[in-house]
């Protein structure tokens, strides 16, 4: 694949994600208790080396939020730093084996419910913990998005807080960075296309330095650098390369050691194949990522990023849906944002410094409302209470643990499911004609959540400028989930020249717009 076929949409990209990625890898580092050069070596990795080897196109790796308590802790008890990264490389060893084994098979088993459930749920978190930041009130890190907070307080006191003590620098430039977003976005990016090859995102932080610059001095309107971003700026060359740490292999068989590496493993691989179902669910060409290859992917980041001090590395939905939303189109964006990780700690830190939280948390305060937009809400609770129960489950429980709130709504997700289950519940049948090139697929009585994977590689293998027929005569309840993934192939067949009949008690459609309009006709008699 030629990577730089989109450049001019992946470079814009790489961009924004860089900015959103840069303060959330030094506030992950610093909520994990770790150096905080650590959180910008993995966010390198995971652009660069994770980028690289990933079948993902869009999404994006790096220190995981999620993994930052299991960090904090372990530190702690495996008695350092040095210690700990030992677990971090078996962690990456662990997770290749995974994928060697083909456990990546996990993530085509979480219901279409849950999934949208974990990205409104993020949204909301991400909404709610930018807005501290954005108001100057700064004293939970970036990048820790925990609901209950060290210091005692929680997400909703802390904004309770930030209203009553906001810095006026701050708030002025993040508000001016929000409005000038949502105009370049809404009105210039519709008028030239200059506009949509330069990012909004990317002015604002240029016009928050030059802010910054003006008002250094200024008692009522500077920004105090506690309210900038906070990259460690190393005197020279071999001050830089001081700030690499490197594992003490003498503990490796310690029982702590190795009950850390295998939680990091489990842990980062279920996130990583969360997200990976997550951002292949929002990206626009609809693409799949190959979840084995991403566990071996991610597996040998960690293993890379063990070795020179980095976090443990996940794919990150917060970079991922960054990257969707500013048009990344190939793995490019990701890739390229790791090499600006890297350029830029290395050559302007300085610069890098002047950069207000505020305008970083309005980038932030986008993307979490786009997550969570309020129409996802309103088609979920459409859809009726076996798609809505388990969103909503998710969504609450998410704000508090995202595992936890993923395993609460498969488990209510699994019991709906086996509530209206049959004996037979699900039957696959395929059917072809050499001559004709003509695929007969015939669904069962029931097709649930737990078809997806089958269906969907049935679908991927059909060869191009083939007919297709779906005869769904006999299915009394398709799962909505499968009704998406055949809502996204109709949209796949037509780029691949496919014809496709679906036969159904409510008529027979040839090449159907959706799956959708199909269901809504009335049965004939």
């Amino acid at each position: 694949m030629n990577l730089f076929k989109s450049i001019k949409q992946d470079l814009p990209a790489s961009i924004v994600v860089f900015f959103v990625a840069l303060p959330l890898c030094l506030g992950i580092a610093l909520a994990s208790g770790a150096p905080l050069f650590s959180g910008i070596i993995s966010g390198i990795i995971g652009g660069i080396v994770v980028g690289m080897m990933s079948g993902s196109q869009i999404g994006v790796s790096g220190p995981a939020a999620g993994l930052a308590a299991i960090v904090l802790a372990a530190i702690t008890q495996l008695g350092g730093f040095e210690n700990f990264l030992v677990a971090v490389v078996l962690g990456g060893v662990i997770q290749i084996l995974f994928g060697v084994l083909r456990a990546g098979v996990i993530g085509y088993y979480f219901p279409s419910s849950v999934i949208k459930g974990m990205l409104v749920g993020i949204g909301i978190i991400i909404f709610v913990k930018q807005i501290p930041h954005f108001l100057g009130f700064d004293n939970d890190p970036e990048g820790d998005f925990a609901f209950f907070q060290v210091d005692g307080s929680n997400a909703f006191t802390e904004i309770i807080n930030a209203f009553g003590n906001p810095t006026l620098g701050s708030l002025v430039i993040g508000a001016f960075s929000l409005l000038l977003m949502i105009f370049w976005s809404n009105v210039l990016a519709k008028k030239a296309k200059i506009f949509t090859l330069i990012q909004g995102p990317f002015v604002v932080v240029i016009l928050g330095i030059v802010y910054t610059l003006l008002t250094k001095d200024n008692a009522v309107w500077g920004i105090e650098s506690k309210h900038l971003v906070e990259v460690p700026t190393p005197k020279d060359f071999d001050s830089f390369l001081g700030q690499f740490r490197f594992p003490n292999f003498s503990v490796i068989t310690e029982t702590g050691v190795l009950v850390t590496a295998f939680t990091i493993a489990l842990v980062a691989s279920l996130e990583t194949l969360l997200c990976v179902e997550a951002t292949d669910k929002i990206d626009p060409d609809k693409r799949i990522t190959p979840t084995n290859r991403e566990l071996i992917a991610q597996g040998t980041g960690n293993v890379i990023s063990g070795m020179i001090g980095g976090l443990p590395i996940t794919q990150v939905i917060v970079r991922s849906s960054a990257n969707i939303q500013s048009g990344g189109k190939t793995k490019m964006a990701a890739i390229l944002h790791g090499f600006l990780l890297l350029i830029s700690v290395v050559t302007i830190p300085m610069w890098l410094n002047l950069i207000p939280l505020s305008v970083l948390a309005s980038v932030l305060l986008i993307v979490g409302y786009k997550l969570a937009n309020p129409k996802t809400f309103k088609s979920m609770l459409k859809l009726g209470w076996k798609q809505s129960v388990p969103f909503i489950i998710t969504v609450f429980l998410v704000q508090f643990n995202l595992l936890l709130g993923i395993g609460v709504g498969l488990a209510v997700g699994i019991l709906i499911v086996l509530r209206n289950s049959y004996k037979n519940s699900h039957f696959l049948h395929e059917e072809v004609d050499d001559k004709n090139k003509t695929v007969k697929m015939a669904l069962a009585e029931e097709v649930t959540f737990f078809n997806k994977a089958t269906i969907s590689k049935e679908l991927e293998v059909i060869a191009q400028g083939s007919h297709l027929e779906i005869d769904i005569t006999k299915t009394y309840d398709l799962d909505f989930d499968v009704v998406e993934i055949l809502d996204d192939y109709i949209e796949k067949a037509k780029m691949r020249d496919i014809s496709i009949k679906i036969i159904s008690k409510r008529g027979i459609f040839e090449n159907p717009e959706n799956f959708h309009d199909i269901l809504s006709k009335p049965i004939k008699k």
